[in-house]
């Protein structure tokens, strides 16, 4: 039977005792699905003339439902309740508002040309749905730096680099194995020859003396570097693997790049991850109608009437890109069945802090990747772009429940003051002296943002491997309404899961708009 990376974990113990939660499971989505057929979709061209179409949200599903529904030509409306579009694909610039439910308004004071990617942060170069929009559209991407073996873990109290972490975790991985196989573990499995270069393999690898002993090595670092001429450097001392592992939520970080939507090459749109949703809006821009929520959703003889602020909206066809649990909380005369299927969706709260600062990181080697963490800002992200300008916008804090299930909960029920508190006292830690520079402090928690309330649908009924019944009749259209949005796929909380839902609803509405 397969070892799955859930079980692989499990069997380390890094699940449970070392605090990787589920919810930080279900958001890196361990297990997404190919998509290279998004790249060649098209509908017939003309093949929606003569029928209208009414699609309620802006977000990434909302553009990509119209863009494809326009190219064949329907008729569509694209109804958005916020005075923005994009969603949850939201990069906050200088003079732009944050507002919050029962916290103060906030507005962002980041320089020209700066910006705080508050949702959607990366994209997997795997996602070709999303990136296909992108070139199809001329965003012009780049690199993403998802991972940084120069930036620090703060767990325990105590400070060690990712290269030490990783390395050494790997080296007593593989001292355990050499000794196993000088013991005649694998006996049986192994010819002698094959034991052999096995256990040369792994001291090449490990870095491991000729007893299979984890020795010190610079892939872990070094305590004092090597220099010019008579400066040989001096070597780490090795960590015992219970230090390693027992700090709590170590475990999710170990595996971070192993992840399949976390593995290099990440990309990144040049300019902030709204320009895809910028990208499509402006291919659409005619059809978009902000600042309109919806009321209700009706059905309207074979077709659907949508009262909203202004008005009602009449079309033969809906394709509903809201949240769900948003929309379980509008009017409609949706069947009990589909009302059930929406009652209750749990989405995930979480929260970022951000701060601009001159880039004194990278004076200590550090040029994008993750610093981890069991404070409860959890992860601090350096900017992935703009390497040796003079300022940068530094993520102090992204909450999403990496390290435990409750950290989201705990930090975002805090005031905004003490969140940032928090997360400059984390990045205090890591790079001691330097929090004074911090400066233009942003707060996004998605749980309080209108029209969001979350990032993405999580819970037992939106897994990363199966689904439940609520999940499957959502697939389901309701007369001509047809349901879009990152949790109607197995890509949850990525934008190209929500690209993915919108593909599989204009099917649908084109197939019901078929002649005969």
């Amino acid at each position: 039977m397969a070892i799955t990376r859930r079980k692989m974990l499990a069997e380390l113990g890094l699940l449970g005792k070392a605090g990787v939660s589920v919810a930080a499971l279900q958001m890196v989505n361990m297990a997404s699905p190919g998509s290279a057929q998004a790249t060649r979709f098209g509908l017939p061209g003309g093949s929606g003339s003569g029928k209208s179409v009414v699609i309620l949200g802006a977000g990434i599903a909302g553009l990509v439902a119209a863009y494809e529904l326009r190219r064949a030509g329907y008729s569509v409306t694209v109804l958005e309740a916020r005075d923005r579009i994009g969603g949850r694909v939201w990069s906050v610039r200088g003079g732009d508002r944050i507002d919050h439910f029962e916290r103060p308004s906030q507005v962002a004071g980041f320089a020209p040309g700066l910006y705080m990617n508050a949702g959607a942060a990366r994209i997997p170069s795997s996602h070709d749905a999303i990136l296909g929009y992108a070139r199809k559209l001329g965003v012009p991407m780049e690199v993403f730096v998802n991972s940084n073996r120069a930036a620090g873990w703060d767990f325990g109290g105590k400070i060690h680099r990712e290269r030490q972490m990783i390395g050494e975790f790997i080296g007593h991985l593989a001292a355990m194995v050499s000794q196993a196989i000088g013991k005649g573990a694998f006996d049986t499995e192994l010819t002698k020859e094959e034991r052999d270069g096995f256990r040369q393999f792994l001291r090449f690898w490990a870095g491991l003396d000729d007893k299979g002993k984890l020795q010190p090595t610079p892939s872990s670092g070094f305590s004092r570097w090597p220099g010019g001429y008579d400066t040989p450097g001096e070597l780490l001392e090795p960590m015992a693997l219970k230090d390693i592992l027992s700090p709590q939520g170590v475990g999710l970080p170990l595996g971070f790049e192993w992840i399949i939507d976390m593995q290099a090459t990440m990309l990144q749109p040049v300019g902030g991850m709204d320009r895809i949703a910028h990208a499509l809006y402006e291919a659409v821009k005619p059809s978009v109608r902000l600042s309109t929520p919806v009321r209700s959703i009706r059905r309207d003889g074979a077709g659907v009437r949508i009262e909203h602020r202004g008005g009602a909206t009449k079309a033969d066809y809906a394709v509903v890109a809201l949240p769900g649990h948003l929309l379980a909380r509008i009017d409609s005369d949706f069947a009990p069945a589909k009302k059930a299927a929406l009652k209750d969706i749990p989405y995930l709260k979480s929260a970022k802090v951000a701060f601009e600062a001159p880039r004194f990181w990278e004076e200590e080697g550090i040029y994008g990747g993750n610093a981890w963490t069991d404070r409860l800002n959890e992860n601090v992200m350096y900017p992935a772009s703009g390497f040796g300008s003079e300022r940068g916008v530094l993520v102090g804090a992204y909450v999403a429940g990496w390290t435990h299930n409750d950290t989201p909960d705990s930090f975002v029920k805090l005031p905004f003051t003490e969140q940032i508190r928090i997360s400059t006292g984390s990045i205090e830690a890591l790079h001691p002296g330097k929090s004074r520079l911090l400066t233009k402090p942003a707060v996004v928690n998605w749980g309080r943002i209108p029209n969001s309330e979350g990032v993405g649908a999580v819970g037992r009924d939106w897994g990363p491997t199966q689904r439940g019944a609520r999940y499957k009749e959502l697939l389901k259209p309701e007369g001509p309404i047809v349901f879009a949005g990152e949790h109607l796929s197995y890509v949850g909380l990525w934008q190209e899961g929500a690209a993915l839902s919108a593909l599989e609803a204009v099917k649908l509405v084109h197939a019901m708009a078929k002649p005969g």
